[in-house]
């Protein structure tokens, strides 16, 4: 399926096509066996899916924003705009 290097830190990268088929991503546990004269590889566990959205995942003490809010709301100007007195020296 692939040819890789082997680092001076005796690391290695899994070929992308062999991660895909056997589920092998970050904080994935695996482990070597010893056959003979090769090494067999076994996926011992994979962390959870990472799921598509962040959607839910952050908890917030504040009140949730109305349905009906609508941010541009926050652009317009007043309709009176308020002057301000000059300053005094």
């Amino acid at each position: 399926m692939g040819t890789t290097s082997v680092t001076s830190k005796g690391q290695v990268t899994i070929p992308k096509p062999v991660r895909q088929r056997l589920g092998i991503r970050q904080g994935s546990q695996v482990e070597f066996t010893l056959v003979g004269d090769h090494v067999e590889l076994r996926v011992r566990s994979s962390p959870a899916a990472v799921p598509a959205s962040g959607f839910g995942m952050l908890k917030s003490r504040k009140r949730a924003v109305p349905a009906g809010f609508d941010p541009a709301e926050l652009l317009k100007a007043p309709a009176s705009p308020r002057r301000r007195a000059p300053l005094k020296d």
